[in-house]
Parts: C-alpha cells; sequence; structure tokens
C-alpha cells in the first residue's frame, strides 16, 4: 500500500484530500497543529499533531518513506497576511523551506505536491489566465505563495527532489467557515439585508474542495514533478453579485444587496482560470458552482442557525 503524508490535515483542503486518498486505498498519515480529536481521524491511519516547522519531522518521514507528500499547511488570509506579515512568512516560506530540505535528506525520491494560491497573479493581464503568465501578487500572503513555488523550483533543480505547483483558484465546500461564501451564508441568515465590500463586478473561479482532492491525486500520479505549475479552477468566471444572487436563491431569502464599493487592500479584482493544463492529463471538475453553493449553503445553514 502506497504511503501519502498530509501536511495541515486538519484544515479544509487537508480534510478532502485525505478522504480523497483514503478512499483511492492509500495509507494516509496527516500532520497537523491541533488536537487529535480535532483531526479526520477515520481518514487517517495515522495522526501526528506537530507545529511546522519541526525537527520532529525527519524521524517521521524516515519511518514513513512516503511515496507522496501533499503540502496543505500554512496560513490562507488575504487579510491575515496584510496585517501580520511576519507570521504569514513564518507559516508559509519557513515551513515549506524545512519540508522541502527534510525530504531532500531523509527521502529524496517523495514526490511532494505544494498547494499555491492564484494569489500570486495578483490582477492578470488577460483572462482567463495561463500557467504562463505574469506573476505580479499584490499581497503579502501572494508573494510568500511565489517564495514558496520558487523553493520548489530551487530543490527540484538543485537536488532534483521531484515537486509539482498547484495554483487553486477560490476553493469552498462544507467545512470552510471564512472568505466570501461564508461571509455572504452569515450575513443573510442573520440580518435583514447583505451588505458587502466591493462593487460586485470583482470575480472569482470557484472550486469545491471535492475537485481539489481529485485533481491532486490525479496529480500525485501523472504530473512530471519538474517543478511544473498547474492552475487549479472550474476555469468559469463569476461575479461577486452573481454569486450574492445564487447564494440567496438556494438559502430562499429575499433581501436587498448592497456593495460600499471599497476593495481591500491586496484583494485582486477578476479571476477566471485557463484549464487546459490540467485537463491534458485527465482532469475535469464535477462539481459545478449551482450544485457546490446549494450544497454549501445548506451546510452554512445548520452551522450559524443550528438547523
Amino acid at each position: 500500500m502506497k504511503t501519502v503524508l498530509i501536511t495541515g490535515v486538519t484544515g479544509f483542503i487537508g480534510r478532502y484530500v485525505a478522504r480523497q486518498f483514503t478512499e483511492t486505498g492509500w495509507s494516509v498519515v496527516g500532520l497537523g497543529n491541533r488536537p487529535p480529536e480535532n483531526a479526520p481521524r477515520q481518514d487517517l491511519f495515522r495522526y501526528q499533531q506537530l507545529n511546522l516547522p519541526s525537527a520532529e519531522l525527519a524521524k517521521i518521514v524516515q519511518e514513513l518513506q512516503p511515496e507522496v507528500c501533499i503540502h496543505c499547511a500554512g496560513r490562507a488570509s488575504v487579510e491575515l497576511s496584510i496585517s501580520d506579515p511576519s507570521a504569514d512568512f513564518s507559516n508559509s516560506v519557513a515551513v515549506t523551506f524545512n519540508l522541502l530540505n527534510t525530504l531532500r535528506l531523509y527521502v529524496p525520491k517523495c514526490r511532494l505536491i505544494y498547494l499555491s494560491s492564484a494569489a500570486v497573479y495578483g490582477n492578470p493581464e488577460t483572462l482567463p489566465i495561463r500557467e504562463n503568465q505574469s506573476l505580479k501578487p499584490i499581497s503579502p500572503y501572494g508573494f510568500h505563495k511565489l517564495m514558496s513555488e520558487q523553493l520548489c523550483a530551487e530543490f527540484f533543480q538543485v537536488y532534483n527532489l521531484p515537486t509539482a505547483i498547484v495554483r487553486i483558484f477560490s476553493g469552498y465546500g462544507p467545512g470552510l467557515r471564512r472568505q466570501v461564501l461564508w461571509d455572504m451564508c452569515q450575513k443573510a441568515l442573520t440580518n435583514s439585508a447583505l451588505k458587502l465590500r466591493g462593487t460586485g463586478n470583482e470575480s472569482r473561479d470557484f472550486i469545491h474542495g471535492r475537485d481539489v482532492a481529485r485533481a491532486l491525486h490525479i496529480l500525485s500520479e501523472k504530473a512530471n514533478f519538474e517543478a511544473e505549475v498547474y492552475n487549479l479552477a472550474n476555469g468559469v468566471e463569476t461575479t461577486i453579485k452573481e454569486l450574492a444572487t445564487l447564494v440567496l436563491a438556494k438559502l430562499g431569502e429575499d433581501i436587498p444587496v448592497g456593495f460600499d464599493n471599497n476593495t481591500p487592500v491586496g484583494t485582486p479584482i477578476n479571476w477566471q482560470a485557463d484549464m487546459s493544463k490540467l485537463a491534458k492529463i485527465g482532469f475535469t471538475p464535477e462539481v459545478t458552482i449551482e450544485r457546490g453553493v446549494n450544497v454549501y449553503v445548506q451546510w452554512c445553514r445548520a452551522e450559524i442557525l443550528g438547523w
């Protein structure tokens, strides 16, 4: 049985990844900074509570000798990166370097998939965004993701450590208690009006957590692992106005929607991914935005209102 090591397994994406690899017959070992009761134990062969970077990581990888490592650990907030760039750097770049160096020393044939972000593009020159577009991050979060990508390239080019980079656009799904969809649901269920930031004409390309995990599994078996980069999204541009209309319809709420016309610092305006590169190795998203939002808002209702 093949072994996959997942960092950040107690996080939103990490949980979906653990489930996907377990269902496809892998032995899944997860690392996370939360107590064991907060880990998806049903989808794990083993869980280790660990705050990365850590010297304990060397012992773990020597013992496991994993074939694949999915690096999900790290902060995922543009806003927090702006208010505390030092913590974002430590939890992103420093952790990634420690992981890469540990794999280099003790399991040099382990295939690493690094979860980057579309934040490295900033405000793209054209849509849809191809992987070879200019990289112009506009937040510490985006800059730190780009630095970590460069570390993956360094360890492949200098040490021949097999790495692949995945730029996830706007991931969502049950379990995510932050970002625009959660914000919409929380406000729509508890207020008489839905007041949002920006103009409403901003757009994102949403990808369900289940599809993220499916894509990572396909990459684990079919990627070249030569520090190449893949976009991961649905390939569909959705404006925030369109998203708000969809959320309210799925919730059955008829309330007015307003925007403050202020775009937060570090927030890109429009995103849509070109998905042709990932499609060539066999990945096609399964969860449409309509289906995914419907499931997500019902989960939010239970989380926020208790029913």
